[in-house]
């Protein structure tokens, strides 16, 4: 039986897909968040994957918006673009929900509020690509929204190094615990 700690946790998979994960020069960070994803199978914590995708069209997107006009112009991430989905390598399951945000933030232009109300969460565990991107704006965001939050340090990337250290050391431990995998796994079967 999940305790009450463990039913009210979700872990956001966040940006690990194929066109994002291909950048990284290294399998590291999807072995990571592969470690944490069996993890919290193995606790029964709810699992949500996060990606960015748009309409044909790209209708969502705005010429003033510097990254995502970029994007439009590339005509990359559509919605049923290879570039789009989630890396094989983290094996989405039946039931796992996966959100389609349109914006940085897990909660930009997506349901995921209404998904994690709906699943009385509480405490979200974040892990994703890029740190200065999709963790630091769903970060905040959800602090603000006054979700308990956990960053796993070795399940996060970003391509520039110095911004990721400067974001886990200094920045993320203000609002988050700030843990690698393999102690927060430890910690789900204390």
């Amino acid at each position: 039986m999940a305790s009450s700690k463990t039913s009210s946790t979700a872990l956001l998979v966040m940006d690990f897909q194929t066109g994002i994960v291909s950048r990284l020069g290294s399998d590291a960070v999807v072995e990571r968040a592969r470690a944490a994803l069996d993890a919290a199978r193995s606790a029964n914590l709810r699992v949500i994957f996060v990606r960015v995708a748009f309409r044909p069209g790209t209708p969502e997107v705005s010429s003033r918006n510097r990254s995502f006009s970029q994007l439009r112009e590339r005509g990359g991430f559509l919605e049923s673009d290879d570039g789009a989905q989630i890396a094989p390598a983290l094996g989405v399951r039946e039931g796992e929900v996966t959100v389609t945000k349109r914006r940085v933030s897990a909660f930009s232009g997506s349901d995921l509020d209404v998904v994690l109300r709906a699943g009385g969460i509480t405490h979200l565990v974040l892990s994703g690509i890029s740190t200065s991107g999709v963790v630091l704006s769903t970060l905040r965001q959800a602090a603000d929204m006054d979700f308990e939050l956990t960053v796993l340090s070795d399940a996060c990337a970003d391509m520039d190094p110095e911004v990721h250290r400067v974001l886990l050391q200094k920045v993320f431990p203000r609002q988050a615990t700030v843990v690698p995998v393999e102690e927060w796994a430890r910690s789900l079967v204390a």
